[in-house]
């Protein structure tokens, strides 16, 4: 396995993301936006149970429509959508859209979304992004020079996965076809990233350099953290847990390639990729969480066939897999009991070290 040079999506050329992060008191949410380039074709697989899309239906090959121009994961449950709204009103301003009439004017933008939730996690339950952290998020993207921000921030600022803090992660790959293929997860699993010892699920994926750089759980700490997510879940059956209900997680990401893909081919390729959920997170694909692969084809790179695509979709799901424990590796704590919302430790503070609170 061979990283690309910055181990990112951003490693498929013409890939940017960018964050609106949002954590002043009351707050604790955030819009994360993909941009690729003009003509990108994309698809989506949706499996969980409790999913929050816009524009969705649009990536089914059978339809009319087969070009994107952004894709937006953002917090505030169905409220957040609203972040797509700016991200549109900022590709219309910068000349993108589908075009629906012969003048220039007259096109739309292809967004579609995808939120997970987060309610009152900083205090206030009707703090969620608007089209103007949308906006933002499109500007950094737009303006960025491609390194991704990983951890807590963007669409993860309050983010959870099985009693931790969640997080943005990222990770690319370069095939012996030359091919590159990158994802962007942003993890709020109903699940968890951790096997009953503290060591990642997904680490048998990881590149070399990855395995080499993950620290060792404490035992005494990883039998305290398994021990607190056995008593959540019977308090849970109980009937006196509050921390899961239908609908309150989900895990999000973006695949992209420079390979050439039609529309079903990008589909295929989302489905594929929710593999690398399964060996990440477990359980996964729940009623609780609202699951979602978004599949982006820039088409600057060859067509793939045969044992080649096999290789791109296996790819796929490794980078999500790698992304999924780097999300989670690199959040950081965070306490808001103090105005009314939660209090999330981070892997590094509740496993390997002492807490280190924001």
């Amino acid at each position: 396995m061979q990283p690309g040079p910055t181990n990112a999506i951003t490693d498929v050329p013409g890939i940017r993301v960018g964050h609106a992060t949002r954590v002043e008191p009351g707050w604790l949410t955030g819009v994360t936006v993909v941009l690729p380039p003009f003509g990108t074709l994309g698809g989506v697989e949706i499996r969980g149970g409790s999913p929050g899309t816009r524009e969705t239906d649009l990536l089914d090959p059978r339809n009319l429509v087969d070009t994107v121009d952004g894709v937006v994961l953002a917090g505030g449950s169905a409220f957040g959508l609203a972040a797509a709204d700016g991200v549109v009103d900022e590709l219309y301003a910068a000349g993108r859209g589908w075009p629906v009439g012969p003048e220039h004017h007259e096109r739309v933008p292809i967004v579609p979304a995808a939120i997970l939730f987060d309610l009152g996690r900083g205090g206030s339950w009707l703090h969620h992004p608007s089209a103007g952290d949308g906006a933002v998020a499109y500007r950094a993207a737009a303006e960025g020079d491609g390194r991704v921000v990983e951890g807590s921030v963007g669409a993860a600022t309050g983010a959870r996965c099985g009693g931790l803090r969640g997080g943005v992660g990222t990770a690319s790959v370069v095939l012996q076809s030359g091919i590159t293929v990158g994802a962007l997860v942003v993890v709020n699993a109903a699940g968890s990233a951790l096997a009953s010892d503290g060591t990642f699920l997904g680490a048998p994926v990881l590149a070399e350099e990855e395995r080499l750089g993950l620290p060792t759980p404490d035992p005494a700490l990883a039998a305290a953290h398994q021990a607190s997510r056995a008593a959540e879940v019977e308090a849970l059956r109980a009937g006196s847990g509050s921390s899961l209900r239908p609908g309150v997680a989900t895990t999000l990401a973006v695949v992209a390639t420079d390979a050439t893909r039609t529309t079903s081919e990008c589909a295929s390729l989302a489905g594929a990729a929710h593999d690398g959920f399964a060996r990440g997170l477990s359980p996964v694909h729940t009623a609780y969480d609202g699951d979602a692969v978004f599949a982006l084809a820039t088409g600057a790179g060859t067509a793939v066939t045969g044992i080649d695509d096999v290789e791109l979709q296996t790819a796929a799901a490794d980078c999500v897999t790698r992304a999924i424990v780097r999300a989670v590796l690199l959040a950081t704590s965070v306490d808001r009991t103090g105005d009314g919302g939660v209090a999330l430790p981070s892997y590094l503070d509740a496993l390997v070290a002492q807490p280190r609170v924001e």
